[in-house]
C-alpha cells in the first residue's frame, strides 16, 4: 500500500507526539535512504556497554527535526521573519544532517570512505535527494553549507549549541539511563533570537546554557568515551582494517557481498563514484554484524579470533594515563605475544597505544553569543569566566594502552 500524507504524528519516547506537517517531509522521511537509518545504531557499539542505548539514527534525526520545529516557534514569537520556504529548508536541513552515517555510527567512520567525514557523505547524499525531488532540497543544502545568505540557519542545524547537540545529548543520556545529562531543552530553545542574522541567547538563560556544556563534558567523558565502549570500537576498527589487509592479499570475499568494494586497498578518493555511494546506502548494521559472524570461522586466526571476541564481548584491558604510555610498557606487552609467535606485523592488533582527546568549548570566532537585556552582545567566555581556561577551550587528552588479558593458542 502506498503512503498516504495526512498530518502524521510519530510517538517519541523522549519528547511524546512529534507531528508531521508537510507533505514533502513525509516524502523523505519514507524514503529508502532515509529508512535505512532505522538500521544504524545511535550510539554504535554503546549497547555493550549501556544495554539499553539501542536508539538509532532514524529516532535522533526525527527528533532533531522536532527541536528545529520548536525553534523556528520560540523565534517567530520574537518577531524573527522566517518564510515558510525557509522553515521547510530548516526542517529538512535538522532531519537529513545526519542521514551519510555509516553502520554503528562513529564506529565506521573514516573507515568505509577514508579521510571522508559523515557530513560530507550527508551533503551528496542531499544532493542526490535533491535530483530526484526537483530541486526542492536547495534551500536545506544550503543551510547545510553554510551558503544560506542568512546564517543564523546554518548555526541552527550546526553550532556549538544546535538542535541536533540538543536532542542527541537528551536522547542518549535517556536511554544510557545517565539522569546527570538530562538537560532542558526547552528552555535554552526559548532562549534563541537572533540578532544582525546570528544567532544568539538571550542573557537569562546563562545558566541553562552553562550547564548544556558542562552536561555535554559529562557525556563524553562518561559514556561516549566510556573506557569500554572505546575498546570495543577500536576492536572493531582492527577488524575491519585486518580484513583489508586480508582482501588486498588474497581477494577472500565474494563480489556480492556488501563489503567488497569497501575494503579494497585503502585509498584517498577526492569523489565518491556514484556506484559506490549507492552501493554505501544499502549498508546498514546487520552488514557488519553478518561479517563479523562469517569470520569469525576464517582461516586467518587473528581475524577469526577478533570478530569472536567481539561478538562475546570479551575485550582486551585497557589502562589509562593522563601521559603517553612509555615505550617499555608497550614493549612489555609484546613481548608477552612470543609464545603465540606474533610478527611485528601482526603485533599491533593486539598490543596498541594511543590518545583520546575532549574539548568541551571552543573560543574561536564562532563562541556562542549572549544578548544582554540592553541590547549588547557578549562572547559566552565573558560572563562564564573559565569556560576560557584551557581545562575547556583546548584539547584534554587521556592515553590509552590497550593489550590482551589472554590470548588463546
Amino acid at each position: 500500500m502506498k503512503a498516504t500524507y495526512l498530518n502524521t504524528k510519530l510517538n517519541d519516547p523522549v519528547y511524546g507526539f512529534i507531528q508531521i506537517n508537510d507533505p514533502l517531509i513525509f516524502k523523505i522521511i519514507n524514503h529508502r535512504y532515509f529508512q535505512r537509518l532505522r538500521r544504524i545504531k545511535q550510539m554504535g557499539l554503546s549497547e555493550l556497554v549501556f544495554p539499553s542505548a539501542t536508539h538509532t539514527r532514524f529516532q535522533h534525526a526525527i527528533g532533531t527535526m522536532h527541536l528545529m520545529q520548536k525553534a523556528v516557534s520560540s523565534l517567530r514569537e520574537k518577531d524573527v521573519d522566517i518564510s515558510s520556504k525557509e522553515e521547510q529548508g530548516l526542517l529538512i536541513a535538522s532531519l537529513l544532517h545526519d542521514i551519510g552515517h555509516g553502520p554503528f555510527s562513529h564506529s565506521t567512520e573514516y573507515f568505509l570512505f577514508q579521510h571522508t567525514s559523515h557530513e560530507v557523505i550527508s551533503t551528496k547524499i542531499v544532493d542526490l535527494l535533491n535530483i530526484e525531488f526537483d530541486g526542492k532540497l536547495s534551500t536545506a543544502l544550503a543551510i547545510m553549507s553554510g551558503k544560506y545568505h542568512r546564517p543564523f540557519m546554518h548555526q541552527l542545524v550546526s553550532s556549538q549549541i544546535d538542535v541536533d547537540r540538543l536532542d542527541y545529548l537528551r536522547r542518549d543520556s535517556f536511554f544510557t539511563g545517565i539522569a546527570q545529562a538530562n538537560i532542558d531543552v526547552y528552555r535554552i530553545i526559548s532562549m534563541m533570537n537572533v540578532h544582525q542574522e546570528q544567532l544568539v541567547f538571550d542573557v537569562k538563560g546563562l545558566h541553562t546554557m552553562e550547564k548544556f556544556l558542562l552536561d555535554r563534558r559529562f557525556m563524553y567523558l562518561q559514556v561516549y568515551y566510556h573506557k569500554t565502549n572505546f575498546v570495543a570500537e577500536s576492536l572493531l576498527q582492527k577488524i575491519l582494517t585486518r580484513s583489508r589487509e586480508i582482501q588486498v592479499q588474497n581477494n577472500f570475499l565474494d563480489r556480492n557481498c556488501s563489503l567488497y568494494d569497501f575494503l579494497l586497498e585503502e585509498s584517498n578518493l577526492k569523489e565518491i563514484p556514484i556506484e559506490l555511494l549507492n552501493q554505501y546506502l544499502r549498508l546498514d548494521d546487520s552488514d557488519i554484524l553478518q561479517s563479523l559472524k562469517l569470520w569469525s570461522h576464517h582461516v586467518d586466526r587473528l581475524l577469526s579470533m577478533m570478530c569472536t571476541n567481539l561478538l562475546n564481548r570479551k575485550f582486551p584491558s585497557i589502562e589509562l594515563s593522563q601521559f603517553p604510555f612509555a615505550k617499555t610498557s608497550i614493549e612489555r606487552e609484546i613481548e608477552k605475544l612470543k609464545p603465540w609467535q606474533q610478527t611485528s606485523e601482526t603485533s599491533n592488533y593486539f598490543v596498541y597505544s594511543g590518545e583520546i582527546g575532549t574539548l568541551t568549548y571552543k573560543t574561536d570566532d564562532n563562541q556562542v553569543k549572549i544578548l544582554d537585556e540592553d541590547g549588547t552582545i557578549h562572547e559566552l567566555t565573558d560572563l562564564v569566566k573559565y569556560l576560557g581556561y584551557k581545562d575547556f577551550s583546548s584539547y584534554q587528552y587521556k592515553y590509552y594502552l590497550c593489550y590482551p588479558k589472554k590470548i588463546n593458542s
